[in-house]
């Protein structure tokens, strides 16, 4: 980047340079770690490895690969380069290696995760952690010996990269006292692929606001503000992409260009050449030329990156010459699988004149390319795949297969298998578990059985130990014999073949989610608004008018008949988004006219009704006491100690909701509404603890028998270290089970029972049944709902729900019901990418195929079981490398079960099945759902089925499939329009109030449909409902013609507003405007302006007489006063008729100080200063409502 000196040897970045005392560290584990595992498999026999060699090695059954690289690398001084023939290989020895080789430098270089010649780019995560991969790799050539894993799958290799000098010449260091040309900058970031935009969220994107510049480089954590002093760096800070408020102060950041090809003059024009060289086509047909000669980089653009170089890197021309490389057995066959598809796919695509493509030799690496750059290395090939066929001069190592040791919990005695062979073993033993419930329950089965295994925190520990059973927490699936070492790992698979688990990867996630339903974010051109007192118009956008002289600026509002109405937008809590009916079918108001009140007051007639309603609701839960549970902290602490996640804000909202509802003494009746895979169960969990400990059972309701199963396991697992008893009633259970289960209620030994409706039978009674908890609240249907109603007169309920059908949602609204909303995504989440597509069979196998190649799992949804086997049959043809499973609720039990493990354990890649995974277990590697004829589903079930994929950092897709729009019925069209358009993460929310748009939103009390909130608009009901509630409360009756709180009106002849030149996105400062407006105390101003001030730099003057004002609106609201008119000598307050300032204070000014106070009617204050400068107006008023508050005397 042209202005700023490259310099990386003198300026190591933060983020990317590996301190040396923790690289010493680092080595120093490997060197103890390498004493244990150099006795373990490789002895002295094995020969070296030399350039241009390969050694065999053969006989590896079970978990040994992990075992063998940690190793190989261990005993190697420099870097150790591993290439899996799949992704899913790769994911699998990454935990493997850092299990037994805990303290190695691990790197990994994931694939683009799209199919060859793709339309579709890489997402920015993987790019920025390509890039970052690279850059380390170019960092380890350059720097001292140091030992390390890069695991890789082959179809990476086969990418053609750019060449090094472009990653080395196109990063730069920037430190605190450089000097920075911003706008060469600018120009210069945007050639080197970052994309500006208003606020940076993503990789590679920047935002430039005065003297602030915010930037997220490829490959670093966290996004940096860079504050300038002129043209210098003042100060360099981290910062939250969430919150957008700063984090952590920096000496230096390095900027690692955002793609892998350049996008700068030179570029476009090496790119241009080149095109007209290899392709004969008219370039004007072609988008992407068109694109690139824009300075636009189009989707898929990855596979034209030869063009913008004289030539291409492979990435093992990255590697130190002294690498080692270690490979599976059978890479040639993946590699020349790989280059079939590629070419199959060209084949089909290369006589698109509009979008020509590279032959694949140009496009990618040769196969024989690779093959011979990779014979210059030393290079060990280990067979795996068929461990009983031995390659000539092979090491074969004395490996047995782990046998298989099922628990059959039918058998008289389940553990027969496990019992013969602990006892004949001749090996010390470690059992490998994959959470701490489990190893709890596990060394119960083993205590019954005679054995005391020893926990051990490590592989080392463990082989150094002298305890003959030990076990240990790891993620590990394949177990291990080692013959010679006289040592045996046995891990869960071979004990439960059918356990299934759930694992979720998340980090720290921070976000102050805005979750005011009347929000205007979602504000767009012509977008239906509602205006508290004059009515539904259309929104026009932001307009700054001269008034009196003064810059001030307004929001547009067109009514009927093109009339408009500008808004201040300091009175910007007037305005709320319209929700009732769909916008186009939002009714237009006339200004001036009967027609806005006329709608207004019928349907505060019926929200007078509704409240007084509500109100008995209220009155008879107040009247009743609830449990008030005893809260024991220290325990608590302990139990929310065990949850591996950071809580996200609203999840800690949530819980700390039901802490003092369960403390509390009316019953508890709240809702939880978070988007699938948010945090909900851990709120339950929470819950849970708390009645349990305080000696109460706790009842938890699942629509299905897979999810009842799931949360068995949860439970199970959270409460191991406890002494809970936690059971489960499905149809998993045998009869005598069950009645164990049945009679543990009765008597109080059961603490928590999870269950389907079953539960809510009458023949089951409950010792002390203090919580219910209902997950999934929209499955099931009336009947249980009445049960459910029974039970809450004495009983706590907490429901939790990702799409809330609309009435509940309404209830919790009203408050009826409490509710809490989880809107934060865990971090690394991405959104689905959804497509409304009409069936199409190409469009089918590109997407399985898509998900296959990147290792992932595909879920097919197809309604009609007797058709199944058909379609099951067609995709087999359609896609021949996939592995399909078929799973509806027509199948046997068990057998459902047996295919849910399978396809959770990989055995197969695609599940062909039925609504029954709505609610199902989570599979975190199934990121692609296929949904055949989505236009029959609601949108709640939409949104559901869409939830089952996207639970880890990978891109999800769905495909919604539908037949032709003309056979689709309106709603349909509109349903699948709304989910397409809520794509974002925590969309459930949004979705539920689309629904009662979309269905009408039903009385709150009544089953009749409420044309009422169609009229005027979901916020403002809502908002009338609340002000009739406390009125009937005061004992007053609803005002029906009275206005609604409007604020006082303000004008002091000063501009207040946000300069356009300090924050030029409208969108934003429609925001902000809103948020300054709505803020309800001046600590909550404060707290804006240090928001604001840290986001884009000190506030302009016309900003600071914008809070100033808001501050006297604040006070005058207090006061009872309804209007403030100011101006350079006099100016007046007007009184509201309910005031709260004394008339005798007024009377006594203007007695005492007639030359400047005086009364005017009834109800208006003049007075006369002087205020020729804003400050001193500002001071004046300021000190006159000081001097009529309440409390207060005139001096």
């Amino acid at each position: 980047m042209s202005n700023l000196q490259e310099t990386p040897e003198q300026h190591p970045a933060t983020k990317i340079a590996i301190p040396t005392s923790a690289a010493t560290m680092r080595s120093s584990i490997i060197r103890d770690d390498s004493r244990y595992l150099m006795k373990l498999l490789l002895t002295s026999k094995i020969t070296d490895a030399s350039p241009g060699k390969t050694r065999y090695i053969d006989n590896l059954c079970g978990g040994a690969s992990g075992l063998l690289i940690a190793e190989l690398a261990a005993s190697h001084s420099q870097l150790t380069l591993v290439v899996t023939r799949n992704v899913e290989t790769a994911m699998q020895l990454e935990a493997e290696v850092s299990f037994y080789l805990p303290g190695l430098d691990l790197l990994s270089f994931p694939d683009w995760e799209t199919l060859p010649y793709d339309n579709f780019s890489p997402h920015q995560d993987i790019t920025s952690q390509r890039l970052a991969c690279l850059n380390r790799l170019l960092q380890r050539v350059k720097g001292a010996e140091q030992q390390g894993v890069l695991i890789v799958p082959a179809t990476a290799l086969l990418q053609r990269l750019p060449p090094r000098s472009f990653i080395a010449a196109n990063s730069l260091v920037m430190e605190k006292g450089q000097r920075l040309d911003l706008e060469l900058l600018r120009s210069d970031l945007a050639g080197h692929g970052y994309r500006a935009v208003d606020t940076v969220y993503e990789h590679g994107e920047f935002a430039v606001r005065g003297s602030i510049l915010d930037i997220y480089p490829m490959g670093s954590e966290l996004p940096y503000r860079i504050d300038l002093f002129d043209d210098e760096i003042d100060t360099l800070r981290s910062f939250d992409p969430e919150t957008q408020r700063s984090v952590d102060r920096v000496d230096s950041i390095r900027l690692l260009p955002a793609r892998e090809f350049p996008l700068d003059k030179d570029a476009i024009a090496r790119f241009r050449q080149q095109w007209r060289e290899r392709f004969d086509v008219d370039p004007r047909k072609c988008s992407v030329y068109q694109d690139i000669s824009d300075g636009i980089a189009p989707a898929g653009i990855e596979y034209f990156l030869p063009l913008f170089f004289e030539q291409t890197d492979s990435l093992l021309a990255y590697l130190p010459s002294s690498t080692q490389i270690i490979t599976e057995q059978g890479l040639n066959q993946s590699c020349e699988e790989f280059w079939n598809e590629i070419q199959s796919r060209y084949e089909s695509r290369r006589h698109d004149i509009e979008r020509p493509i590279l032959p694949p030799h140009q496009a990618f690496v040769p196969i024989e390319t690779l093959f011979s750059q990779l014979k210059l290395l030393a290079r060990t090939d280990y067979n795996k795949l068929n461990s009983d066929v031995l390659r000539k001069g092979s090491l074969a190592l004395a490996l047995a297969p782990p046998p298989e040791l099922p628990v059959n919990a039918k058998a008289d005695n389940p553990f027969k298998a496990l019992q013969q062979h602990l006892a004949q073993a001749q090996n010390r033993i470690l059992f490998i578990i994959e959470s701490t419930g489990r190893r709890e329950s596990l060394l119960e089965l083993l205590g019954r059985i005679d054995f005391q295994p020893q926990s051990v925190n490590g592989w080392s520990e463990f082989v150094e130990g002298k305890a003959r059973i030990s076990i240990l927490v790891a993620p590990l699936n394949s177990g291990l014999i080692l013959a010679d070492a006289k040592l045996e790992v046995i891990t869960e698979s071979q004990l439960f073949g059918q356990r299934v688990m759930q694992q979720r990867r998340r980090q720290k996630a921070t976000d102050s989610a805005d979750l005011i339903f009347r929000n205007l974010t979602e504000l767009q051109i012509g977008a239906p608004v509602v205006h508290d007192q004059h009515g539904i118009g259309r929104y026009l956008g932001l307009q700054t008018l001269d008034l009196e002289g003064q810059a001030n600026e307004f929001l547009t509002l067109e009514y009927a008949d093109g009339a408009k109405l500008y808004v201040p937008v300091a009175s910007l809590q007037l305005i709320s988004r319209y929700s009732g009916a769909a916008d186009t079918q939002a009714p237009l108001h006339k200004l001036g006219s009967e027609q806005w009140s006329r709608a207004r007051s019928k349907a505060q007639e019926k929200i007078r009704d509704t409240a007084a309603e509500l109100l008995d609701i209220y009155a008879r839960r107040a009247a009743r006491k609830g449990r008030k549970f005893k809260l024991n902290e220290s325990d608590y602490a302990i139990f929310a100690d065990d949850f591996p996640f950071e809580e996200t804000p609203d999840q800690e909202l949530a819980i700390n909701a039901v802490i003092r509802d369960m403390t509390g003494s009316t019953p508890m009746d709240r809702l939880i509404c978070g988007d699938v895979g948010f945090g909900k169960t851990e709120v339950a969990l929470r819950a849970a603890f708390i009645a349990v400990q305080d000696g109460f059972q706790v009842a938890i309701l699942a629509p299905t028998t897979l999810l009842a199963q799931q949360h068995y396991q949860t439970f199970a697992d959270r409460f191991a270290d406890w002494a809970v008893r936690v059971e489960v009633l499905s149809r998993f259970r045998s009869g005598s089970e069950t009645n164990q289960t049945l009679k543990g209620l009765t008597d109080g030994k059961v603490d928590i029972v999870i269950g389907t409706h079953k539960l809510l039978s009458s023949s089951i009674d409950f010792k002390a049944l203090g919580l219910l908890i209902i997950d999934e609240e929209h499955r099931f249907g009336v009947a249980q709902k009445e049960k459910i109603k029974a039970l809450r007169a004495n009983v706590d309920i907490l429901t939790l729900t990702a799409t809330p059908i609309p009435r509940t949602l309404n209830m919790a609204m009203a408050g009826i019901r409490d509710l809490s909303i989880i809107a934060t995504p865990p971090a690394r989440r991405l959104s689905v990418k959804t497509f409304v597509r009409e069936k199409d069979q190409a469009l089918t196998k590109e997407a399985i195929l898509r998900e296959l190649l990147r290792g992932g799992q595909v879920y097919y949804l197809h309604n009609e079981v007797k058709t199944i086997d058909n379609l099951a049959r067609e995709l087999t043809e359609l896609v021949p490398e996939a592995r399909i499973a078929i799973g509806h609720g027509q199948m046997r039990e068990r057998e459902l079960e047996q295919v849910m493990s399978d396809f959770y354990h990989k055995r197969f890649n695609v599940l062909i099945c039925t609504t029954i995974i709505e609610t199902g277990i989570d599979i975190p590697n199934a990121n692609t759902i296929i949904i055949e004829r989505a236009d029959k589903f609601g949108l709640a079930q939409l949104h559901q089925l869409r939830g089952r994929v996207g639970r880890s950092h990978h891109q999800a897709y769905a495909y919604l499939l539908t037949p032709n729009q003309k056979a689709m019925t309106a709603d349909a069209v509109k349903r699948l329009e709304a989910i397409e358009a809520a794509n974002t993460l925590g969309a459930g929310f949004t979705l539920a109030t689309h629904d009662l748009e979309i269905r009408g939103a039903g009385e709150l009390l009544g089953d009749e449909q409420s044309g009422q909130m169609e009229g005027i608009g979901y916020s403002l009901y809502m908002e009338l409902l609340e002000e009739a509630i406390e009125s009937i409360k005061a004992g007053r009756t609803p005002g029906m013609d009275r206005p609604l709180r409007q604020g006082t009106e303000i004008n002091l002849r000063v501009p207040a507003l946000i300069p356009d030149n300090y924050l030029p996105d409208v969108h934003s400062r429609l925001v902000l405007y809103k948020r300054i407006a709505g803020a309800k105390t001046n600590a909550q101003l404060k707290e804006l302006q240090v928001e604001m001030i840290d986001r884009f730099g000190l506030l302009p003057d016309p900003l600071k007489n914008l809070f100033r004002q808001t501050q006297l609106k604040l006070k005058s609201q207090l006061l009872g006063i309804s209007k403030i008119d100011a101006g350079t000598e006099s100016g007046r307050f007007e009184f509201a008729p309910e005031t709260h300032v004394d008339p005798l204070v007024l009377v006594k000014m203007v007695q005492t100080q007639p030359q400047h106070y005086g009364l005017e009617g009834g109800n208006r204050l003049k007075f006369k200063l002087d205020m020729q400068a804003p400050e001193q107006r500002f001071q004046a008023l300021e000190r006159l409502l000081q001097q009529i508050s309440p409390g207060n005397s005139p001096t």
